[in-house]
């Protein structure tokens, strides 16, 4: 992972993680401006999941989709979270495991591994374990999990063939990929590419939709598919340029309009 965004990336994810610890939480993954609405991130859980999580651990929510949904989950699997933020996926996996299964998060920043663990001892969850490491190398044996799920996190890595070969390594023989993530329909000019700003906010780090496919490909896996959730448009785009700091003059709206989605993207290890 590039050292500039892997320091930019630690430092917005640390910030939001303090403010949440400290009860001031207004701010988001896919928008780092606290000022600013984030229709990345708004309303992915309903009432009846996070209901008996922690509150840190719903305000923590960076995500763009509910993988936990996504990767159905099966009592006694072993599932692990790339980007683990406050926990609430790690959570709620662990429920849907149950106690004969385990979910680990993975995180590289120590505020949010705090947060989780916080988070994990006040759920009272006892099939959880967080760890600290990159997403490019991820601290496990190969062949150890059957299920790999992400929350708006891959687009931010700098070096995501890397992530896609870790993960290919760590599932079992017919372990799932099922992530949540920010994906282009189209590519992005050079000039937004290069902010960190929006690298953070979940849209310049993201990958056009065919090199996502080719990417998991060349990993090794197969049944690759990538299922739009959500293509932002209009105000939208406005927000989210906003939040990434860049005003109508840089031209971010415009370049914006119609090129992110939300999608959930599946694969499987042979």
């Amino acid at each position: 992972m590039s050292t500039d965004i892997k320091q930019v990336v630690q430092e917005k994810y640390g910030e939001v993680a303090r403010k949440v610890i400290a009860a001031k939480a207004d701010s988001s993954c896919c928008g780092p401006a606290p000022s600013c609405c984030d229709p990345i991130t708004a309303d992915l859980y309903d009432a009846s999941q996070t209901g008996d999580l922690p509150e840190a651990a719903v305000l923590a929510s960076l995500g763009c989709g509910n993988p936990t949904a996504l990767a159905d989950l099966r009592p006694g699997e072993t599932v692990l979270d790339l980007g683990s933020g406050g926990g609430i996926d790690v959570l709620l996996s662990a429920r849907r495991v149950g106690p004969t299964g385990k979910a680990y998060g993975l995180d590289m920043t120590p505020e949010m591994l705090s947060l989780a663990r916080a988070n994990q001892a006040q759920a009272g969850v006892l099939n959880a374990e967080f760890l600290e490491g990159t997403i490019e190398a991820i601290p496990l044996p190969d062949a150890s999990v059957d299920v790999i799920v992400s929350n708006c996190v891959i687009n931010l890595s700098g070096d995501k063939q890397r992530v896609f070969d870790e993960a290919f390594r760590v599932l079992r023989p017919g372990g799932r990929f099922a992530v949540a993530d920010v994906v282009l329909r189209r590519a992005l000019p050079e000039n937004l590419r290069r902010s960190m700003e929006l690298w953070t906010g979940c849209v310049a780090g993201a990958l056009v939709e065919s090199d996502y496919v080719r990417g998991l490909d060349r990993a090794g896996f197969v049944g690759v598919s990538v299922e739009p959730t959500r293509t932002y448009d209009g105000d939208e785009i406005g927000e989210m340029a906003c939040g990434a700091g860049c005003g109508d003059g840089d031209g971010a709206s415009e370049a914006l309009q119609g090129a992110v989605m939300s999608a959930f993207i599946r694969a499987r290890k042979p």
